[in-house]
């Protein structure tokens, strides 16, 4: 048990589905106070009742985490509601499929500031807070589509994911002086709400080609964001671990046949 993160405060933007619900769920079982940031108040708010339900200490803020003025707000109600900030999981994210000859100005513009200008944006306003407490961690939710791996219809979202990683590195420098650490976790295929309406064959085609011959549980993500959010990783920063299931190790399907 990473005990190093009982009592902390964390914001979790995206808090309210998928990945970010895991990591937002890890967290309040280790006794973390976590605030979900997030868009859709039906959402956020059953997450907050799932969590407090089963003993953890939760709340939401509904932010637009592409704004600066709802960031900075975000942050200064985490400050009033849990006394600190001091870890920020910088999760929030879309992934709309649209092939380049399809994509539009306004479609990649979309997907920038929801993806990469609000990680930006919510690293920026919680630098104060890290300051003032002299400690801080921050945990980006990045992806192995783009930095690793493409698929046609996501050239815009591999791009957010692989600036996100650009950015940790000199962010890493930055924020060193406030004894403050980033680093990224990149999931492989994972299974969430939004895989769940794509039919058994198709999932299964899916785990077929890694070989753990499954697709990840968003704990599986959360608790990678948890180690690196604990004190224990306190000397590791411009980090990021692949969390996919060795998804992006065969060189091609018979190798994956062979396991």
């Amino acid at each position: 048990m990473l005990t190093s993160i009982k009592n902390k405060s964390v914001i979790v933007t995206g808090g309210s589905k998928g990945i970010g619900k895991g990591i937002a769920s890890v967290f309040a079982k280790q006794g973390a106070k976590v605030m979900i940031a997030a868009r859709g108040e039906e959402a956020a708010k059953q997450t907050v009742d799932e969590i407090n339900t089963l003993g953890g200490t939760a709340d939401y803020y509904l932010c637009d985490v592409s704004s600066w003025e709802q960031v900075q707000a975000l942050v200064k109600y985490t400050e009033d509601t849990f006394g600190s900030v001091d870890i920020l999981c910088a999760n929030a994210g879309t992934f709309p499929q649209k092939k380049i000859i399809d994509l539009t100005p306004e479609d990649w513009d979309d997907i920038m500031s929801a993806n990469l200008k609000s990680t930006f944006l919510c690293v920026k306003a919680c630098i104060p807070q890290f300051e003032k407490q002299g400690k801080g961690r921050v945990v980006v939710t990045s992806s192995i589509t783009g930095p690793i791996t493409g698929y046609p219809g996501w050239s815009h979202y591999g791009a957010t994911k692989a600036g996100q990683l650009g950015f940790m590195k000199t962010a890493a420098m930055e924020l060193a002086r406030y004894n403050t650490t980033i680093n990224a976790v990149m999931p492989g295929n994972i299974y969430t709400e939004g895989l769940a309406d794509l039919g058994e064959e198709y999932l299964n085609s899916m785990a077929a080609a890694i070989p753990l011959k499954r697709l990840g549980a968003v704990e599986d993500i959360a608790n990678a964001a948890l180690f690196f959010a604990a004190d224990e990783a306190a000397y590791i920063t411009g980090q990021q671990i692949v969390v996919d299931g060795g998804q992006t190790l065969p060189e091609c399907m018979e190798a994956v046949d062979e396991i």
